[in-house]
């Protein structure tokens, strides 16, 4: 089964579909990540202001984390394989990386966040 791994930046939550101002490439993400999931890919995000231990335990994050610093992120790896950094991928990107066809994305409203 295909693994999906995200290291996001500094966030006010998971999502970072939360605060007063959505970024809407998040919003848009945040659909994303649900159609991976509900494709079967196992999709696990991670948060370095909430979850600082997945960047130390991981050589290739903390390799680029030392080398170029929180400007790398977010990583999106694939199997372990980096696939992206600096920037979010879109759906078509998602899919060609997973083999899976992309469909219309759809996206999480700021309301329907885990933040409220």
């Amino acid at each position: 089964m295909t693994e999906v791994t995200v290291f996001d930046p500094p966030q006010c939550c998971a999502s970072g579909v939360c605060g007063p101002s959505v970024d809407p490439k998040l919003s848009k993400l945040a659909g994303d990540l649900a159609w991976l999931r509900h494709s079967g890919v196992t999709v696990n995000r991670y948060n370095l202001s909430q979850q600082p231990g997945a960047f130390v335990e991981n050589a290739t994050i903390q390799g680029i984390l030392e080398k170029e610093g929180e400007g790398a992120l977010p990583v999106f790896l694939v199997d372990g394989e980096v696939k992206s950094q600096g920037a979010y991928p879109d759906r078509e990107q998602l899919a060609q990386w997973t083999g899976l066809e992309a469909e219309c994305s759809t996206s999480v409203s700021p309301g329907n966040s885990c933040c409220g």
